[in-house]
């Protein structure tokens, strides 16, 4: 049932990209592609959607998005900031008109007083380098939050044309 919700929010996703003439990149940490999965699950969907990176390590996401050592070492790799370097690092590869990044703590470890289980950042980048990250916390085992965390992107990315 998942998997169908995802499907039908990308292909949602899709109208919007097509009617709107946009094309979309995605930066995953957490998610580990699971997202770029939910795109390229809808038909004609390369036609706005053309990059994908995965970048679970702090070093990826430095060599591959140009997010700052500083950033990492001042803020973490869960974090605001980090998830704004992260989209508009997306853009920069891409090209693409809009970008979403995805970081955070899935568990079932990992997690600390301030940074739980469950804590995921999502950044949404534009082309003109507007970014804004947006603070969540999820709850679940690891494939829970994962799950939760691609239907989260997916709808705040279609509410980006409404």
């Amino acid at each position: 049932m998942k998997e169908h919700d995802n499907y039908k929010l990308a292909d949602e996703l899709y109208q919007l990209l097509k009617k709107n003439n946009m094309t979309v990149a995605t930066a995953e940490s957490c998610t580990g592609g699971m997202l770029g999965a939910a795109l390229t699950s809808v038909p004609g969907m390369s036609g706005c959607y053309g990059y994908g990176v995965v970048t679970y390590a702090n070093e990826a996401k430095k060599k591959m998005l140009g997010v700052r050592h500083e950033t990492l070492e001042s803020y973490g790799a869960v974090s605001e900031q980090t998830a704004c370097e992260m989209a508009l690092g997306a853009v920069k590869l891409s090209g693409a008109d809009i970008a979403v990044s995805v970081t955070g703590v899935a568990g079932p470890g990992g997690g600390t007083a301030e940074k739980p289980v469950g804590l995921v950042y999502i950044g949404i980048a534009k082309k003109s380098g507007e970014c804004a990250a947006y603070k969540n916390i999820f709850s679940g085992d690891r494939a829970s939050v994962r799950e939760q965390t691609v239907i989260t992107a997916l709808k705040m990315l279609i509410e980006k044309f409404k």
